[in-house]
């Protein structure tokens, strides 16, 4: 009987609780900031802008002043442009060594020509 009870306060201890882990920093202090409505439309636009949500826009602002926005669309596209590149690339990259590599290398060229129009758009 007391080993039943052993096992059972064992167990029990082994058992670990639902949930969320905890945070290591926790943020304790909370503060209310009203605004108009204008003011509140303006806010949110800037923070989906920076793909953020609104109180982290609003914490960044007010401990740093400035915040780094993600890519813009026209970014994403260059880079969803680059990434199908990387792909046929690595397509030709297979095929140079299937068929031989006269045939892969006018496809190299072309690519290479379409990446440089590409990052010469992208430091505009």
């Amino acid at each position: 009987m007391v080993a039943k009870e052993i096992s059972m306060t064992m167990e029990s201890e082994k058992r670990h609780g639902g949930g969320r882990p905890k945070k290591t920093i926790k943020r304790e202090s909370a503060t209310g900031v009203r605004f108009t409505k204008a003011e509140y439309f303006v806010i949110k636009q800037k923070a989906l802008k920076a793909g953020m949500r609104i109180t982290n826009y609003i914490r960044e602002m007010s401990l740093n002043g400035n915040v780094m926005a993600r890519t813009s669309e026209e970014e994403r596209h260059f880079i969803r442009q680059l990434i199908g590149i990387s792909n046929n690339l690595n397509q030709l990259t297979k095929k140079a060594h299937q068929e031989g590599l006269l045939t892969a290398v006018l496809h190299f060229e072309k690519y290479r020509n379409i990446i440089d129009e590409l990052l010469q758009q992208l430091n505009q």
